[in-house]
């Protein structure tokens, strides 16, 4: 029993240490905020969610077909009614997790409005493909944290927005601004 028990636990550490942990710290910011999101989506609950995308509907099939590979989409969006409700501090928990998970690297850091917004994007890299994507936005009044595992194609990314509790987002910015489809 003991030998099927240390097997268990070693083939589902892996698993585990993927996936950022929220503490009681983000239910602390939660409970100071005017409105929140909180999305909590594993494998089989967006396996189960894109059962009722209609495959006859074009958007619906992109989304359906995007979901297949995923294994999480875990979303925290607070809006406080004032500023300093949280600091950078806070984020640090999620920062560390990142860079102490096998694979995980930020690509990108953006700040402007000298200093009081900012943009961190990671990546986690499995082989040549992309295994997760975690962005960390931070305004005076609005902190979003998106944290998406499984294989992800970043053409087809955007495509989430909209479903399942994602956001909707551009999915081509160039020099910070929004670039329309055609350009």
């Amino acid at each position: 029993m003991r030998p099927m028990v240390v097997f268990t636990v070693l083939a589902l550490a892996p698993m585990a240490a993927q996936e950022i942990k929220f503490s009681e710290k983000f239910q602390q910011l939660a409970a100071k905020a005017a409105n929140t999101v909180d999305v909590n989506l594993d494998a089989s609950m967006l396996q189960l969610g894109s059962q009722f995308l209609s495959p006859k509907d074009p958007d619906q099939a992109k989304v359906k077909e995007l979901v297949k590979d995923l294994k999480g989409v875990y979303v925290r969006v607070y809006e406080f009614a004032q500023e300093g409700a949280y600091s950078d501090s806070d984020l640090e928990e999620i920062r560390s997790q990142l860079k102490q998970t096998p694979g995980w690297t930020r690509i990108a850091s953006v700040r402007e409005s000298k200093g009081r917004e900012t943009v961190e994007v990671y990546l986690k890299k499995e082989g040549d493909r992309i295994g997760g994507l975690t962005v960390i936005a931070a305004e005076p009044k609005e902190l979003t944290i998106a944290h998406i595992l499984g294989a992800l194609d970043p053409e087809k990314l955007g495509e989430l927005g909209g479903f399942m509790g994602m956001p909707k987002v551009n999915s081509k910015i160039r020099y910070g601004k929004p670039v329309s489809p055609s350009k």
